[in-house]
């Protein structure tokens, strides 16, 4: 096949496989490990090689391979050049610009299962720690000093800790890994041209000592439902260009196999936009050792700017089943349960009790 790169620079190839193999880069050997060491065949190895690479050309490659003793596993990666400015370019350059977009986060690379990674924070592509790479939180400390607004588009695949830069900078924008039409959806959000209506679907945390350990897997002090701290951005936290109310919240109605929950929205901004309408639950607070609450339903719905609308949300009855240690299955608990709804599970606007 073809590489095609995108920066002058060196770049680094990795071979990983079990059995022999070697790789061809423009016609040039630059792996070849055809036979594996003695005793080796089963193992899986990685070889890696270097070689300067022209920007925006098309790279013949070929990889060959044969299989060892064990299964097959072959794989072909690379780094590109960093091909980022230096920190005195950019803040030459941030001093004579009306604004700052800085996009920062971590990468796909980094972050995944087995892999080999040997940067601070990171340990075989496990996070060992959740916060913003230090080095980019330096240099928005410093672009911050120019006194120009920033804007900062974060890129992960999972939660990032930013205290600092959630009380400093003018907009943070989560764009998660987007693909090739991001920069198209993040300039349109940016400029206006698109009013975001998107939720976080997992808890952003202060800091990495805000969990416990992650060789403990009991669920206490993790995501929304069990974490009684307070969270940096919460399970559903979203914002948009306009906003909205919440009123009249009726008691549930309840059917054969579903509750209607519905509340009354209003967009009470300026410009037309979506809500995402969430409806939590939790049990009796007598009730032990149970979640502090969970998303039981949601609806997005769009209104125009000032309109009111009458939202229902069905509520399946499996929503509300608990395992029960006792019964050795899932049952859903009677007694008393409290319907809480709101823009996320932090921002729960109205709520209503209804018994069982």
């Amino acid at each position: 096949g073809e590489m095609t790169t995108t920066l002058a620079g060196e770049y680094e190839l990795l071979v990983r496989g079990r059995g022999g193999f070697r790789l061809k880069v423009a016609g040039e050997t630059v792996i070849d490990s055809w036979t594996p060491p003695a005793g080796e065949e089963t193992w899986e190895r990685h070889i890696t090689a270097k070689r300067w690479l022209a920007d925006n050309a098309s790279i013949p490659i070929t990889l060959e391979y044969v299989q060892g003793d064990g299964p097959v596993k072959i794989s072909l990666e690379w780094r590109t050049p960093s091909g980022l400015p230096s920190e005195l370019d950019a803040l030459t350059k941030a001093k004579t610009a009306d604004l700052i977009i800085f996009v920062g986060g971590i990468s796909a690379q980094l972050e995944g299962e087995e892999m080999q990674v040997d940067y601070e924070g990171f340990a075989g592509g496990d996070r060992t720690r959740i916060e913003l790479p230090s080095l980019q939180d330096q240099l928005l400390k410093k672009l911050k000093a120019t006194g120009k607004p920033i804007v900062f588009v974060n890129l992960s695949g999972s939660a990032i800790a930013m205290p600092w830069a959630n009380q400093n900078l003018n907009a943070i924008l989560q764009a998660w890994y987007p693909g090739q039409a991001g920069g198209t959806a993040v300039a349109d959000v940016l400029f206006g041209n698109y009013n975001p209506a998107g939720r976080l679907p997992v808890t952003f945390y202060q800091a990495t000592e805000d969990l416990p350990d992650f060789n403990d897997y009991a669920m206490a002090g993790r995501t929304y439902r069990y974490f009684s701290g307070k969270p940096l951005f919460a399970f559903g936290h979203g914002l948009s260009y306009t906003k909205f109310s919440y009123s009249n919240l009726r008691e549930p109605l309840a059917g054969k196999e579903s509750l209607t929950v519905s509340v009354d929205i209003k967009n009470t901004g300026d410009r037309d936009g979506d809500e995402v309408v969430q409806v939590y639950a939790k049990q009796d607070a007598s009730t032990p050792a149970k979640a502090l609450r969970s998303l039981c339903g949601f609806k997005r719905v769009h209104l125009k700017a000032g309109e009111t609308k009458s939202v229902s949300i069905e509520i399946p009855a499996q929503a509300l089943r608990r395992w029960s240690d006792e019964k050795k299955d899932y049952t859903t608990p009677s007694g008393s349960w409290t319907f809480e709804v709101g823009a996320s599970s932090a921002d729960l606007r109205q709520s209503v009790v209804k018994k069982f």
